[in-house]
């Protein structure tokens, strides 16, 4: 979650026991714009104003809230600020409880192993204290795992990588597309690399181009060759 720069002003005047109020308002607008953009699936979530030391006053102006770190929902800060002259400034630690149907292993998975759609499943958690947590099986299906996952583990970004489709010195299959016409001729490939990433390929004629890789031993040219044998 990123660091919230929002804000919601509100008119005068605002009676003092109002203000933790405004501050739940504020923190709970934020969660929910930021549950929508996220993309989690059927996002619940509660919020608790922590009471502060320091007295509370009224204000005779209008109050503006402002969220002044928002990255992790599990500890949240606000600020609370009267405008004028005799004004005054809060700060307030905002804990939230965020749940969502998130990515979780289904089965224990080896290093290296490439995810299916078997190895994957949704299921609701609290992820107030989890940045990097999947909720589209999407993101996970076709990735490898780091190191050894064991079955319920909640599945995470960082426990996660691309997998190399392609080896230096393997066949590879150079696919060109264009509307509903596809050609295809054999090459070698002359790096790695994972999906969407760009390598050098050698095709059947000796020149050298450079490739997107798009599946296992399967590449799109990109742009013009970068030599042939000529050269």
């Amino acid at each position: 979650m990123l660091l919230c720069t929002h804000f919601s002003a509100v008119a005068a005047p605002v009676a003092a026991e109002q203000v933790p109020g405004l501050v739940e308002a504020a923190a709970r607008e934020h969660l929910t714009r930021w549950t929508e953009s996220s993309g989690l699936v059927e996002p619940q979530f509660t919020v608790a104003v922590v009471p502060g030391t320091r007295p509370l006053a009224a204000c005779g102006q209008s109050v503006r809230v402002e969220g002044a770190d928002t990255r992790l929902p599990s500890r949240m800060r606000f600020l609370a600020t009267c405008a004028g002259p005799n004004g005054w400034r809060y700060e307030f630690i905002v804990r939230a409880s965020v749940s969502a149907r998130i990515a979780m292993v289904a089965t224990d998975i080896s290093p290296g192993k490439v995810l299916t759609d078997e190895d994957v499943l949704l299921e609701r958690h609290d992820i107030s204290g989890l940045p990097d947590s999947i909720s589209d099986v999407g993101e996970a299906v076709g990735m490898s795992a780091k190191r050894t996952l064991r079955a319920g583990e909640i599945l995470r970004k960082s426990l996660l990588s691309a997998p190399t489709l392609v080896k230096r010195g393997d066949p590879v299959r150079i696919v060109a597309k264009r509307e509903d016409i596809e050609v295809s001729m054999a090459g070698e490939a002359l790096d790695a690399g994972a999906k969407g990433t760009t390598v050098r390929v050698r095709n059947a004629s000796g020149t050298v181009i450079r490739a997107r890789v798009t599946g296992m031993a399967t590449v799109e040219p990109l742009g013009m060759p970068i030599n042939s044998p000529s050269q």
